[in-house]
C-alpha cells in the first residue's frame, strides 16, 4: 500500500483548483478548517486527518466529474486546502 503522501503525490486534479488551495493553504487554520469539514470533535492526528480528507475530496470530485449539480467548487478548494495544511503537518513529522 502506497503511504500517504505518495497518494496525495499521485492525485490529478484541474490547475486552477490546485492553485486555489495553495494560495488558501498559506492562511491554514487547522482547528477551525478541520472542524468545519470534519464535524466537531477532536481534532485527528495529521495522518488520520489526511486520510478522512481524501476520502472526502474523492466524493466531491466524482460529483465534479459527473456535474452533479450539489458539487460546490468553494467546498472542494477548502476540502484540497486542508489536504495540502495537512500533508504539510505530516511531512514535518516524519522529518
Amino acid at each position: 500500500m502506497k503511504d500517504l503522501l505518495g497518494i496525495l503525490n499521485d492525485l490529478r486534479r484541474p490547475k486552477l483548483l490546485i492553485r486555489a488551495a495553495r494560495i488558501g493553504v498559506q492562511d491554514y487554520r487547522r482547528s477551525s478548517c478541520l472542524n468545519r469539514i470534519l464535524g466537531q470533535g477532536q481534532t485527528p492526528r495529521p495522518g488520520e486527518a489526511v486520510m478522512r480528507l481524501i476520502e472526502i475530496e474523492a466524493d466531491i470530485d466524482e460529483q465534479r466529474r459527473t456535474a452533479d449539480a450539489s458539487y460546490s467548487v468553494t467546498r472542494h478548494v477548502e476540502v484540497l486546502t486542508a489536504m495540502m495544511g495537512e500533508a504539510r503537518l505530516l511531512g514535518d513529522t516524519a522529518r
